[in-house]
């Protein structure tokens, strides 16, 4: 990843194994010598040339609009450094917008990728849509990496399927943690009910109330509504003294409600769907003191700058989030390992070596940067990627094994910055 060569800290893991083999003879059989344990060399095709024709499902519009930008524009930097890197494999993009339930984007979108014969797909963003297309994806050979899909219903969901960001269990967890340290014993949960929704407020209720809490009213919504005034009137009726709001950007119009309805808004809590900087949405609320989660490491300083190259050399405005994008910059790096680890671009292939190229098996050498990883790789050799949103390493289930969880604390100007 040359982009970060003066960003990021250079790590060297050596390790020296010394084995020692003894000849074994067994009467009246025969067998070849046995290979050495560190002997992970295995033949490679030479003049490896292959093309990834890989889709990015990722919202442009709707609710998740937001996020859109910041994940694109991981997905398009991860593809020009792959691209550059010229080791076996090049990438083939074709984008398109995932929308979401109401305006149903999706529909042709997804049409439109597998028409143009990818056989990779980094997305979708929303657990909801994911569902939906899953199957059609699975169906056509093509597999898939979401950056964002958080929902507990994906673990084990599909072989053909895996997710760069956590299980909603975790953020759930640590959310709820993190209110009841900040002193908090009554809360009040709004949710939208989908999977992403419920399963996010199962978590954190389980959580909280296991920590000495109580929740005192729930109040659920469906996506497409467009009133939360009987939502938010049951929670204001309970007086918590703090609230969760577990939406995507309804947020923008459920907080106005709550600080109306006497709700302190400097004590809301917050999750990956609706954290974000709100400052240059003129928010008539005031956010300072109120927190949120998201998945995800810390990520380089210059990071958004190299997103913002990127995305605007493409003609798009300047964007001033980084949510999720570190996750879709490592679904294409992983990808492509995959694809020059199979030698082959067909999907199936690809899901096979997936959890290879995150160490989740085979013990390989620990990279940080595609070009690195990819020269161990064509050395015959296992390569472990460690990415920007963490190690990754996929269980047997397709998830990451562990996950960072920031913690971010709203300001005066009502955008957050990450404080755990």
């Amino acid at each position: 990843m040359n982009g970060w060569k003066n960003s990021r800290t250079s790590r060297v893991f050596a390790g020296i194994a010394l084995v020692s083999a003894t000849a074994l003879v067994i009467a009246g059989c025969s067998s070849a010598p046995q290979s050495k344990p560190e002997d992970t060399k295995k033949e490679r095709p030479a003049n490896l040339d292959l093309t990834l024709k890989l889709g990015s499902l990722l919202p442009a519009t709707g609710a998740l609009a937001f996020l859109g930008a910041p994940m694109e524009a991981g997905v398009q930097l991860a593809v020009d450094q792959v691209n550059k890197a010229k080791a076996g494999v090049t990438i083939q993009l074709t984008s398109a917008d995932e929308g979401d339930l109401d305006n149903k984007a999706y529909e042709t979108s997804i049409t439109k990728l597998q028409s143009a014969g990818i056989t990779a797909m980094v997305g979708a963003a929303s657990s909801s849509v994911t569902k939906l297309i899953l199957d059609g994806n699975v169906g056509a050979g093509i597999v898939t990496v979401s950056p964002s899909n958080t929902s507990a219903d994906f673990t084990g969901i599909n072989p053909m399927y895996f997710r760069t960001a956590p299980s909603d269990n975790l953020q759930g967890e640590v959310l709820a943690n993190q209110i009841s340290e900040d002193g908090y014993k009554t809360l009040g949960i709004i949710y939208q009910n989908d999977p992403y929704g419920s399963g996010l407020a199962k978590a954190i209720k389980t959580t909280f109330e296991e920590a000495g809490g109580k929740v005192v009213a729930e109040a659920s919504y469906n996506q497409g509504d467009g009133q939360y005034n009987a939502q938010v009137s049951q929670i204001a009726a309970a007086k918590p003294d703090a609230v969760a709001i577990v939406s995507y950007e309804q947020f923008k119009t459920i907080a106005p409600l709550l600080g109306a309805a006497g709700i302190d808004t400097g004590k809301l809590y917050m999750v990956d769907g609706n954290l974000s900087n709100y400052a240059k949405d003129n928010l008539p609320v005031k956010l300072e003191g109120s927190k949120g989660t998201r998945a995800g490491a810390v990520l380089p300083d210059d990071f958004l700058e190299q997103l913002n190259a990127v995305w605007t050399a493409a003609g798009h405005d300047k964007i001033n989030d980084v949510t999720y994008s570190a996750e879709a910059y490592d679904a294409v790096i992983l990808l492509a390992l995959a694809s020059l680890k199979a030698a082959s671009v067909k999907g199936k292939d690809i899901a096979a070596e997936m959890r290879s190229v995150s160490g989740g098996k085979d013990k390989g050498k620990v990279c940080t940067t595609f070009e690195e990883c990819a020269k161990i790789i064509n050395a015959g050799e296992n390569a472990d990627y460690n990415g920007l949103s963490g190690d990754i390493t996929f269980d047997e289930n397709n998830d990451p094994k562990g996950a960072a969880i920031g913690v971010y604390e709203y300001g005066a100007d009502n955008n957050n910055k990450r404080i755990k």
